[in-house]
Parts: structure tokens; C-alpha cells; sequence
């Protein structure tokens, strides 16, 4: 395993992030393939025995359910002090008022009630899973900021959001002496690559590590360009709104993909991984893996190195996309 330091922090956490997402129960969840804790338990252990320490979730990932599987997973099977755990908070957790969003409010109480699924007395990233458009973002950093001071938090992080949302909220926190993000987690890989154009060099600019999610397009990457018959393909709302199988320049991208992959001698997912690897400032790519072989293909993808000729090869076939991934 590798190991870098999280944006500007001191924080070391390995380049690759094992996502939490697939993990919990699909009883009224809008995904229908998550494990269940039996089967979820075996991929925690083996991502810490390859070296993973970085591990992702949510509070709304399974309406908490996630975050209370990877809490007693590690409980079991880690030290507290070797692995950095991140979680998110937005995504509304009950009905009626104040059950989601970004308000004073709304964060105090959520991070509360993630440590308590979580059976720790703080995490290493507490990250903002959205833009919340109905609280002012001067709220929304001075609760982050007292969650930091409070010992609850050691970071805090964003996700999804447009440049210029991130970049107020970074000089809202340097206005009033308040902890800045460290962090953002966005929506990035060959097929979609949209965050180049500014978030990319915004967190170049300001020294943040990217850890992207979807990394392999929610699996299009690691396979032919083809319709797909697995629970994920047919049930994944989200992905079939982020992914049109209708765009030709994506099927080309794809098919590079395993060109290449040919070539080296590798798998499809070990390219489309080291190509975000190679990617400044991309920290650690997370990877839903649901399956111990998906965490061994991810973690074999740091030994292979593309060329410039390989990257642009990859690059080329690339048209604009429409903005996904911040709703």
C-alpha cells in the first residue's frame, strides 16, 4: 500500500479509500444491492489487511446503517488510531423540519448521532455531502468550525459542489478565522471528467485533496460497452441519471481502456484507476467495492503507471458533459 498526506494536512491516509456506501440494509434504501453486515464484515477486514486505513460512509448511506457496520468492523478489527474514518452529513435522516441539511442545527446534532453509530468519539473527516441552498454557508462553517474545536471532528471536508460555492465557503472560514476544508470528494473518472475545468485547479490552487468518487463510472470503466444483467445495473437510479449509454465518445473511452489494458497486461480497472492516481491533486480514489476481489483489483492499480502518450490516448475521445453528481 501507498500512503500520502491528505491536501495540506499532516494527515497520511492510503490512495485508496474503501467507500462505505455498499454496506447496510436495503430495506427502504434506494440501493437494492448493499451487503448486509454478515457480508459486508469480510471486505472491511481484508481493505485493512491490504493496508487500507482510509474508509468512507455517510449518515444517509442506508439511513445509518453503514456508518453502524463499519463502526463495529472496526471496532473489531482495528485500532482506533491507525485508521482514519470519514463520514458526511446532509441528506435528510427523518421527515418533517430540521431532519437534513447543513444548519447549526441540523450539524450538531448529526455529528452526535454518526459517532454514536460510528462507537467512536470522533472521525478524522467530517465532510458536507452537498451544498445546502437554504442555510447561509456563515452557519454552516461556524457549526463545522465548533464540531473541530469541540473534538468531534480532526477535519472537515466538502463533496459535490460547484467551484465557486467551494471557494466561498473557503474564504468564508479564512474570513473569520474558522477551520477550513481539507478536503473534496467529487464526481470524477474517464467518462465524466466535467471537474477539470475549475474544482481541479481550485484545490491545486489551494492545496486540497481530491478524493474522487464513482472513480471506474460506476462500473462502465471495468467493463465491455454493453448492456449489464447485475442487481447494481438494474436497480441504480442514480447511475443510469449519471451515465448515458447513448454518448459514442464514452463507449471510445472504454474501449481505450481496455486497449491499453491489453497492451500492459493488466486490468481495465487497474487503468482507469492509475489514470486518477496520476492526477494532481487526486489524494486516494474511493472504491464501493462489494466484493474482496474488487478491493485486490484496486489496490493492484498502484503499480501500473501510464505513460503521457497512454494519458492523452485516453484523454482524446472526450466531450463535454452536462453537470451531474451536485443535485
Amino acid at each position: 500500500m501507498e500512503y500520502a498526506r491528505l491536501g495540506s494536512t499532516g494527515m497520511q491516509v492510503s490512495r485508496i479509500c474503501l467507500g462505505c456506501m455498499g454496506f447496510g440494509d436495503a430495506t427502504g434504501w434506494v440501493h437494492k444491492w448493499v451487503l448486509n453486515e454478515e457480508n459486508s464484515r469480510p471486505v472491511i477486514k481484508k481493505a485493512l489487511e491490504l493496508g487500507i486505513n482510509f474508509f468512507d460512509t455517510a449518515n444517509i448511506y442506508s439511513i445509518g446503517v453503514s456508518e453502524e457496520i463499519l463502526g463495529r468492523a472496526l471496532k473489531d478489527f482495528a485500532k482506533r488510531d491507525e485508521v482514519v474514518i470519514a463520514t458526511k452529513v446532509h441528506g435528510k435522516m427523518r421527515e418533517g423540519p430540521n431532519g437534513g441539511g447543513l444548519s447549526r442545527k441540523a450539524i450538531l446534532s448529526e455529528i452526535d448521532a454518526s459517532l454514536r453509530r460510528l462507537e467512536t468519539d470522533y472521525v478524522d473527516l467530517y465532510q458536507i455531502h452537498r451544498w445546502d441552498y437554504e442555510t447561509p454557508i456563515e452557519e454552516t462553517m461556524e457549526a463545522l468550525n465548533d464540531v473541530v474545536r469541540a473534538g468531534k471532528a480532526r477535519y472537515i471536508g466538502a463533496s459535490a459542489m460547484f467551484a465557486w460555492q467551494f471557494q466561498r465557503a473557503l474564504y468564508v472560514a479564512e474570513k473569520h478565522g474558522w477551520t477550513r476544508f481539507v478536503s473534496m470528494q467529487n464526481h470524477l473518472n474517464l467518462i465524466y471528467r466535467e471537474e477539470e475545468r475549475e474544482m481541479l485547479p481550485l484545490c491545486r490552487e489551494e492545496k486540497i485533496g481530491a478524493i474522487p468518487y464513482s472513480p471506474l463510472a460506476s462500473g462502465r470503466l471495468a467493463r465491455d460497452w454493453s448492456p449489464d444483467s447485475t442487481l447494481r445495473a438494474e436497480t441504480d437510479q442514480i447511475a443510469k441519471f449519471k451515465y448515458d449509454a447513448t454518448v459514442e465518445t464514452d463507449r471510445q473511452v472504454v474501449e481505450r481502456v481496455a486497449e491499453i489494458a491489453g497492451k500492459q497486461g493488466v486490468s481495465r480497472v487497474h487503468i482507469a484507476l492509475a489514470w486518477l492516481l496520476q492526477k494532481e491533486p487526486v489524494t486516494a480514489p474511493i472504491i464501493g467495492a462489494t466484493k474482496i476481489a474488487h478491493l485486490e483489483e484496486a489496490v493492484g492499480a498502484l503499480a501500473v503507471k501510464l505513460t503521457q502518450e497512454e494519458v492523452r490516448y485516453l484523454e482524446d475521445p472526450y466531450v463535454p458533459h452536462r453537470i451531474v453528481g451536485h443535485q
